[in-house]
């Protein structure tokens, strides 16, 4: 069973610490179909302090980008190329616009309907590896964008679990700029954590974002 909910104030900190500490986090949704749970294996932070190219924040808000100058503990969740969408934890103090990509996880709640979002996924550890199929799993969609983490009454909450034993540091996955930053963070040797790929260069920005301004 999941801890209690995250507090704001352990989303604040140094920008690699906060992320690290996801690791072994639930991320639950409750839906009409039932209720869904993953368990943190993967992250990567991105800074909004203006030094971060990769980072959806780093031009200042806009329209999009707007729930990550928010408080701690909200949904930023955007789509990626127009084929799937992808969640972050909104970080830091408000007004910074760091947020923390959720990149992999464990199905350990909900496995029989995070399949049936799935179909495809031919072994339990392929449900949630990946920031797309994490999504797709839990059923995150447009509609969490600006969710409140941190509140026992929302559809999507963010619970402290047991810390794994061994954590690991290395690049940023899918970017090109500042892709040397050792800012993903994974449970050491868990098979649900997505295989490394160098950043290549895409068409309208940034491998790994979407490129909408």
């Amino acid at each position: 069973m999941p801890g209690p909910l995250l507090r704001p104030d352990e989303l604040i900190g140094p920008l690699p610490d906060v992320a690290a500490s996801l690791l072994g986090c639930w991320l639950v949704t409750d839906r009409p179909g039932g209720t869904t749970a993953v368990r943190l294996t993967e992250v990567e932070a991105y800074s909004g302090a203006g030094d971060d190219p990769a980072a959806h924040s780093h031009r200042g808000p806009t329209p999009r980008s707007a729930v990550m100058f928010g408080p701690p503990g909200h949904l930023y969740v955007y789509f990626s190329y127009g084929v799937h969408w992808c969640a972050n934890v909104v970080v830091a103090h408000e007004g910074d616009g760091s947020a923390v990509l959720l990149r992999a996880g464990e199905v350990v709640v909900g496995e029989t309907l995070a399949r049936s979002r799935r179909p495809a996924s031919a072994r339990p550890r392929d449900l949630a590896r990946g920031p797309a199929r994490l999504t797709s799993a839990l059923g995150i969609g447009p509609d969490d964008r600006g969710s409140y983490l941190l509140d026992a009454g929302s559809s999507v909450r963010l619970h402290r679990g047991p810390a794994p034993s061994s954590t690991t540091a290395g690049p940023r996955v899918g970017i090109t700029h500042a892709a040397d930053l050792p800012w993903r963070f994974t449970e050491t040797g868990h098979p649900t954590v997505s295989p490394f790929r160098a950043g290549v260069r895409r068409r309208g920005g940034v491998a790994g974002q979407d490129g909408t301004p």
